[in-house]
């Protein structure tokens, strides 16, 4: 079923690893029926963790894609890694998503992963929510979190779906904030309820805490606010859509994935609030920005790239017109001619076939063997070229060696392939220790990709501490005197010299200087000295490694 712009939501879930974005993702196919049952991560059963290592270990590796419908609109959810091993994975859904879904646990309350979220969608601009995960479980404790957070991030934290405890504190149902209504959940169906006598003020608290954001969104409320008049239900909503559109106000919802608790509100949300691709941010251009354009000429941004047993899958994004099957267009960076014959929508692994892909939607090529993550593709002089994801420099390096001899060369092709996956990583030979290095975010970055190289290329390889290329350098200055005198018939070869070798700071590099005067060394001779002081650095005499800042 193809849709219109207006009713495509692209949302990415963030977070910290473990809070629970793939149990949210399920819970939201559940609710709307995408599912006939929620699977979990321990059982490795879920939807958008379906890579053989992500479900042996039990943790997103990969962005993985589910559509879902929910009052005439497609909701896309991005579901990706917490581990920050795996932060490129990350960047790509952030160029394909309108906004975004922070997940943080009740038992955990601001973690790394929640910053590191929140600075990536600073970064980008771009509207978020705040989803309070786990209320539900042991040791958990909602209150603590939302304080936090607003201690954190001040009033535009904004207070939308809070929690209804018991004496235990055992969560037994929520309170919609904005309606000052109550649900509670029977076998995963919201039911309302009347709302617990003891629970208005909780109710009223959490209202002027949600006032206070709306108040800062525009000179009327906040005038409203201070002469401490009601606000209407008409002008919270409104307030809160401006708010999540200038990024000054932050929803924040709680809720129980596995319980469902919160999940339809999350949807109901989504749809009232996020912004549409058109609304949403514009692609960055060579030539500056690119509005989407339902109207326009078709391109589309290849945003992810997935390898499997059948070929390569390339994850895009439309940014204008359409994409029709059959269709010959031309991708911008290589200038190559591609036709789409294979054109699907995705969910998890599975992959519906479709003729077309509208504008603002999610799809995925399959065998386009040319195309890379960053690609544009789009009709011949009329395609731009996007400005491809950047990504933080790889500092963990370790060496790669082959446990079975003979092996090197399908090293080197099988991380060719996975670079095309992932272009955090990078990999090459040292010229100095003569050894592979691979350089990746973190040891589990590196692990998955040692495990992959086995699984889908059957290389067994092995990492190994790199070997160090070490620098010598001298202390203090020094003098040498040095002659040369060689008589072996007619006028002989005779040479006096004198260098002096001191430390600098400038560069790591040699700094020749020439301080003969007068002509007493012919000019063509000092280019030769030059080189032979620089050949000479190249191996010093304390273990043989190049001596630098001289």
């Amino acid at each position: 079923m193809s849709y219109s712009v207006q009713n495509i939501r692209n949302v990415c879930l963030l977070g910290h690893g473990g809070n629970g974005k793939t149990a949210l993702a399920e819970s939201l196919l559940y609710m709307t029926g995408a599912l006939d049952r929620m699977g979990k991560a321990v059982d490795g059963n879920t939807v958008c963790d379906y890579d053989p290592e992500e479900t042996k270990r039990q943790i997103s590796i990969t962005t993985a894609v589910a559509p879902l419908e929910y009052k005439g609109c497609k909701i896309n959810i991005l579901d990706t890694p917490g581990s920050p091993g795996f932060a490129g994975e990350v960047v790509a859904a952030l160029r394909a998503a309108d906004a975004a879904i922070i997940v943080c646990s009740a038992k955990d309350g601001i973690s790394v992963g929640l910053e590191k979220a929140w600075k990536y969608c600073e970064e980008r601009n771009m509207p978020r929510f705040i989803y309070i995960s786990k209320t539900d479980e042991d040791n958990s404790d909602y209150n603590e979190t939302f304080n936090a957070l607003r201690e954190r991030y001040g009033n535009k934290i904004a207070p939308v779906v809070v929690p209804i405890w018991d004496d235990s504190k055992k969560v037994t149902g929520l309170i919609d904030v904005l309606n000052k209504r109550a649900y509670e959940m029977q076998n995963l169906k919201r039911v309302e309820i009347e709302v617990p006598a003891d629970k208005e003020s909780v109710i009223e608290e959490f209202n002027d805490a949600l006032k206070e954001s709306v108040a800062e969104t525009s000179e009327e409320l906040m005038d409203k606010f201070f002469m401490e008049e009601p606000f209407t239900p008409e002008e919270l909503i409104q307030g809160l859509k401006d708010g999540l559109k200038q990024r000054s106000i932050t929803p924040v919802f709680a809720g129980s994935a596995l319980a469902g608790y919160g999940s339809k509100r999350v949807m109901e949300y989504i749809v009232k609030f996020c912004p549409n691709p058109l609304e949403g941010l514009a692609m960055q251009t060579e030539e500056g920005e690119l509005a989407l354009d339902p109207a326009g000429s078709p391109m589309a941004f290849v945003y992810n790239t997935m390898a499997d047993q059948y070929g390569k899958n390339s994850y895009f994004k439309v940014i204008s017109g359409e994409i029709t099957e059959g269709m010959a267009v031309v991708n911008a960076r290589t200038g190559g001619a591609e036709k789409l014959s294979n054109i699907f929508f995705a969910k998890g692994k599975n992959q519906t076939k479709t003729a077309k892909i509208a504008c603002g939607d999610i799809g995925v090529f399959t065998k386009l063997a040319s195309v890379r993550t960053g690609d544009t593709l789009g009709l011949a002089g009329k395609v731009a070229t996007v400005k491809p994801m950047t990504y933080d420099t790889p500092c963990y390096r370790m060496a790669i060696y082959a446990k079975n001899k003979g092996q090197e060369d399908k090293i080197a092709a099988g991380l060719t392939k996975l670079n095309e996956e992932d272009a955090s990583f990078t990999f090459g030979a040292d010229p100095e220790t003569k050894e592979m290095i691979i350089a990746g975010v973190c040891d589990i970055h590196l692990s998955v990709i040692i495990a992959k190289l086995l699984s889908k290329y059957k290389v067994e390889a092995e990492l190994r501490a790199a070997k160090i290329a070490y620098r010598e350098t001298i202390k203090k200055k020094v003098e040498i005197h040095g002659r040369h005198k060689k008589q072996s018939g007619g006028h002989g070869q005779f040479g006096d010299v004198h260098i002096r070798f001191q430390p600098q700071s400038e560069t790591e590099d040699m700094i020749f200087v020439d301080e003969t005067v007068g002509g007493c060394v012919p000019k063509n001779f000092i280019p030769s000295v030059e080189k032979g002081l620089r050949n000479c650095v190249g191996k010093g005499v304390l273990a043989g490694y190049p001596v630098v800042f001289l």
